[in-house]
């Protein structure tokens, strides 16, 4: 087992490298208000994070990333452009025994930069792709904001792709959705049943029936659930070309070059993702400006949907041959700063390294 001093020496010169790169070091609590932060982690995270109850403050949880109480520091009054760097433990409950810790060690780069994004992807990444190198990790990219894009360009109504959105980063949720939206699946027979007994205005005979309500939702809002899912029913299915490219981008996976060509290709029949492939070849041509060869670089469109949920665009991260977790995951958060800057918003990238699976591989390549 790899030494909790070796981890740390190998934390202190990630850390290093980082403000060597630019980056003003900075501290984030290690006790953080729950209320607001949980939304904004996602069902993942949400359901391993440690929550307490304090008399005085309320609802507080031991910090699980830094990122949020990163950008919640910086949209108080940061400077633009600007580079940040963080070393220190996060906190997240494993409902199994295996390799993922419950409490470790994080190093971390954020980038705020309004002018040239793409290039702040590319700067990130390649950073951390020299850092990296000597392990001979394997590199893995994505792109949320494309698949969010191609689904906010459907042809169905914006309550079909609010759904799809919202389970985006749940991709056996998102396929059952897909799959019931473009005809290819029957609704659930419990559905079935339920609209079987509304009819068209049945709701308020419904809840009579049902007797005194019990739950937190008001007869109001019971009876708009009801009808928000008759007019789903009545909602016509996917048109079957806008499904079918949607199923592409979920599978599509290949070198980031030849995913450009595949993306430019389709862009015509959805043109909705034109601006975010637009933005995905202004990356690659700042990933070789950093002398990084994008056709050595992998490219899944469904890339990062098990990750952070507030991630809404470029995401990348590198793995180890090993089944342990990722050694560095990131990725590009421009909704989150709008969510926390109260009116303000800048477009935004981070990504973090593991530092004790990195003295673990070193150790072992030793």
């Amino acid at each position: 087992m790899t030494s909790r001093a070796a981890i740390r020496a190998e934390a202190e010169a990630l850390f290093a490298a980082f403000k060597a790169a630019g980056a003003e070091a900075v501290e984030a609590d290690t006790l953080l208000p729950a209320e607001t932060l949980l939304d904004l982690y996602g069902e993942d995270i949400r359901a391993r994070a440690y929550v307490t109850s304090d008399p005085l403050r309320g609802e507080m949880m031991l910090r699980p990333d830094f990122t949020v109480p990163v950008v919640q520091a910086h949209m108080k009054g940061g400077a633009e452009p600007a580079r940040y760097c963080y070393i220190g433990e996060v906190y997240r409950k494993q409902d199994q025994l295996g390799p993922r810790a419950s409490e470790y060690l994080q190093v971390g780069f954020e980038l705020f930069d309004r002018v040239a994004p793409e290039a702040a992807d590319a700067e990130l990444f390649a950073l951390f792709h020299g850092l990296l190198a000597p392990l001979g990790l394997r590199p893995a990219t994505g792109d949320i904001g494309i698949l969010m894009a191609a689904v906010n360009g459907l042809s169905t109504t914006d309550r079909r792709k609010a759904a799809l959105l919202r389970h985006i980063w749940r991709p056996a949720r998102f396929r059952k959705l897909l799959d019931r939206f473009s005809g290819r699946a029957p609704m659930p027979q419990a559905r079935a049943d339920l609209l079987a007994r509304l009819g068209c205005d049945a709701a308020d005979a419904l809840i009579a029936a049902a007797g005194p309500l019990i739950g937190l939702r008001s007869e109001a809002e019971i009876a708009a659930r009801a009808k928000a899912l008759i007019e789903d029913a009545e909602t016509p299915a996917l048109k079957a070309p806008e499904a079918a490219l949607l199923y592409d981008l979920l599978t599509l996976q290949a070198p980031a070059r030849a995913a450009l060509s595949h993306l430019r290709g389709i862009t015509f029949m959805l043109p909705a993702i034109a601006p975010a492939v637009d933005r995905f070849a202004t990356r690659l041509d700042a990933l070789e400006r950093h002398g990084i060869n994008p056709s050595d670089i992998p490219f899944e469109a469904s890339h990062g949907r098990s990750s952070m949920e507030y991630y809404d665009g470029f995401v990348f991260s590198f793995h180890a041959a090993d089944a342990g977790p990722p050694v560095a995951t990131g990725g590009r958060y421009d909704a989150l700063t709008a969510v926390l800057g109260q009116g303000r918003s800048i477009p935004a990238v981070g990504g973090i390294i593991r530092p004790g699976r990195v003295a673990s591989l070193r150790e072992a390549l030793e």
